[in-house]
C-alpha cells in the first residue's frame, strides 16, 4: 500500500471509529459517514484531527479509494452501489439475528455475509475483513511483524487484489493475516465459530478456521 490512501467508512460505530484511528495513525485520510448524518458526527471528527471529515454515506463512497463498510448486517442492502464501483470494499459486518432479523439462507448454510454484500455490490471487490477482533483491540493489539505471539486476522475475498491490499493494511497494524480463501469460505470466520473473537497466533486461526462447523 504505497502512499496515503484515503478510506471511505460507511458506519461511525465501534469498529468505523477505531479503524479511523487506526488508519489515521499511519498517514491515512478518512472520510466517515453514519445514519444520522455528518452534523452528528462533529465530536468523533474533531478527535480524529485534520485528516478526517464527515459526509453522507454516499459521499464517503464516492470520496473513498478504499471503503469499509461497517453497518449492521440487517442494513447492508442500504450501502450505496454506485459509489463503491470498481474499488475495494472491506466488510466488517457479522450477523446477529437478534439485531438483524432471520436470514434463513444464513441460518441453512448456503450463503455467507459478505457473499450477500458482494452480490449487493456487483462491480465492487469485497474483501471481509476485522470482523473477528474487538473494536478496541484493532488499535491496541498490534504488534511489528515477527513479534513472538503475534495477533493474526483473517482475509476472504474473491479478488486477489482486494486481498492483498488488506494483508499489507493489517500488516501495517500490527497483525499477521490468514487467508481464507474465496467468500464462499468466509463463514469459517463467521460468529460462533472456533476462529471467531479471540485472540490468535496465525498458527492457532489457521487451526481453528480448519475445525469450524458449517453451521452452527
Amino acid at each position: 500500500m504505497p502512499g496515503m490512501t484515503t478510506f471511505g467508512i460507511i458506519g461511525a460505530g465501534q469498529i468505523g471509529s477505531h479503524v479511523a484511528r487506526a488508519v489515521i495513525a499511519r498517514g491515512h485520510h478518512v472520510v466517515i459517514a453514519n445514519s444520522r448524518g455528518p452534523q452528528t458526527l462533529a465530536e468523533l471528527v474533531a478527535e480524529l484531527g485534520p485528516s478526517a471529515r464527515a459526509a453522507t454515506a454516499a459521499e464517503a463512497g464516492a470520496s473513498g479509494e478504499v471503503v469499509v463498510v461497517t453497518v449492521p448486517f440487517g442494513r447492508y442492502r442500504d450501502v450505496p452501489v454506485e459509489p463503491l464501483a470498481g474499488k475495494i470494499v472491506i466488510d466488517t459486518n457479522n450477523y446477529y439475528w437478534e439485531r438483524d432479523g432471520r436470514f434463513p439462507e444464513l441460518d441453512r448454510g448456503e450463503a455467507t455475509t459478505s457473499g450477500m454484500l458482494q452480490a449487493h455490490l456487483p462491480t465492487s471487490k469485497v474483501v471481509k475483513a476485522f470482523n473477528h477482533i474487538a473494536a478496541a483491540e484493532i488499535t491496541t493489539e498490534g504488534s511489528p511483524a515477527g513479534t513472538p505471539g503475534r495477533r493474526a486476522l483473517t482475509v476472504s475475498s474473491d479478488d486477489a487484489q482486494a486481498a492483498a491490499f488488506v494483508i499489507d493494511l493489517y500488516d501495517q497494524l500490527g497483525f499477521d493475516a490468514v487467508y481464507v480463501g474465496p467468500l464462499s469460505e468466509s463463514w469459517r470466520v463467521e460468529r460462533d465459530r472456533p476462529a471467531y473473537g479471540r485472540r490468535q497466533t496465525k498458527e492457532e486461526l489457521e487451526e481453528n478456521l480448519a475445525r469450524a462447523p458449517r453451521t452452527i
